[in-house]
């Protein structure tokens, strides 16, 4: 019989920049403890803080991501049958919208169980963000980009996200490069741990090639890493206020565009989507799907409610100059997940007092769109973004 573990009572402080809890149990773990016997403690919610090689540490993170890889469900042969039969109940829009819906919930449950698991194999941390197992790397820098300096207090974090931070440190190191910022290499956005990286470049073109109706001056609401700014000033927008309620986004914006050396035209506030005053260019790329975050970095990818989107519509007008534009620049995959309708969104464009203009479309270009064995492949494949010319209505 196996020995049951004995659970850690004297523990460093718990650091999760997920906000996820402590593991409510915590068990030594070091190079003897088997994969199997890892990943039945981590799916039962015990924390495993590692005490062997640092590389082996990882070797066992990526043996429980095997394991906890989805195995594809058994559909029985009623319900094949069900299925391949024509209904009318199903064939309607509204029962099409709930399915796809459901689908991305399931799909989000089952990350969410995925992540929990892979998150309970743990690192102690020095006071200085050393790591204090053999073959560690010197992480100090990637450890103070992503969370400020040390405060000399030692601690535990997920090795999945200790793993994370050095990603954001490759990305914030090399760079992104952005054709529509001009030729290289002074076309790179360095998108910082937590801020969104702007992958998608379909948007951006959309925004390099709408005619601006103005360029005296723009806001730029949600600012990120600055991008948007950087190109409306590349286009020649004189001045460019932009805001953001992220502390991380605006040093992130600021440490870009004074490298890409369009700073002088781009004044960074702190706000809530406004700035005070009104602009003939208001241009905002909130998040695209309306479902709750399950971290804090995920609110650049996730506005429960559709939060930011319809303060941003129901705010507009007030801001807006005489016969000033609001450029929306939204993606509809929330639509074929059944998370938002046109309907809605149009209804809620009236409500704010706007009228559309305009609108140019593209597809998407990233890998996602193609890949069919993408749970939500059925969506994703039917996503188009599109720029939203909005004005004042009479």
């Amino acid at each position: 019989m196996s020995q049951a573990p004995e659970f850690l009572t004297d523990l460093p402080t718990w650091r999760a920049e997920s906000g996820a809890p402590a593991p409510r149990r915590v068990v030594r773990a070091d190079d003897t403890l088997s994969a199997d016997s890892a990943y039945r403690l981590a799916c039962e919610g015990t924390g495993l803080l590692w005490q062997g090689d640092f590389h082996n540490a990882r070797q066992l993170l990526q043996a429980l991501m095997r394991r906890a890889e989805r195995k594809p469900r058994k559909v029985s042969k009623a319900s094949k049958t069900a299925e391949a039969a024509p209904s009318a109940e199903a064939s309607t829009a509204s029962l099409a919208a709930a399915s796809a819906a459901q689908h991305f919930h399931l799909h989000r449950q089952a990350l969410g169980q995925r992540a929990r698991t892979l998150a309970m194999v743990l690192v102690p941390l020095n006071g200085d963000y050393t790591i204090p197992l053999r073959r560690a790397p010197d992480l100090r820098q990637a450890c103070t980009e992503a969370w400020g300096p040390a405060t000399g207090e030692a601690c535990m974090v997920s090795l999945r996200e200790l793993l994370g931070l050095v990603g954001a440190h490759e990305w914030r190191k090399k760079g992104l490069e952005i054709p529509a910022l001009g030729e290289a290499p002074n076309n790179r956005i360095h998108p910082h741990y937590g801020v969104f990286s702007p992958v998608r470049g379909e948007y951006l073109d959309l925004v390099a090639s709408t005619p601006l109706p103005n360029k005296t001056l723009a806001f730029d609401i949600g600012v990120g890493t600055g991008v948007l700014s950087a190109l409306l000033a590349k286009r020649g927008v004189q001045r460019i206020v932009a805001t953001d309620l992220d502390p991380r986004a605006l040093t992130c914006a600021r440490e870009n565009l004074k490298r890409l050396q369009r700073i002088d035209k781009v004044e960074l506030v702190q706000a809530d989507l406004f700035p005070e005053g009104q602009a003939p260019l208001i241009v905002c790329n909130p998040p695209w799907v309306p479902a709750r975050p399950s971290s804090p970095i995920e609110h650049a990818v996730y506005d429960e409610g559709s939060r930011m989107l319809r303060g941003f519509l129901s705010g507009l007008r007030e801001h807006l100059s005489p016969q000033g534009e609001g450029w929306l620049i939204l993606s509809d995959l929330a639509e074929h997940l059944g998370l938002r309708s046109r309907e809605e969104l149009l209804g809620w464009i009236a409500e704010g007092g706007l009228t559309v203009l305009g609108r140019h479309d593209v597809r998407p270009r990233h890998g996602k769109a193609a890949d069919t064995s993408d749970p939500l492949h059925a969506a994703r494949s039917q996503e188009i973004t599109s720029l939203w010319r909005l004005g004042s209505a009479a």
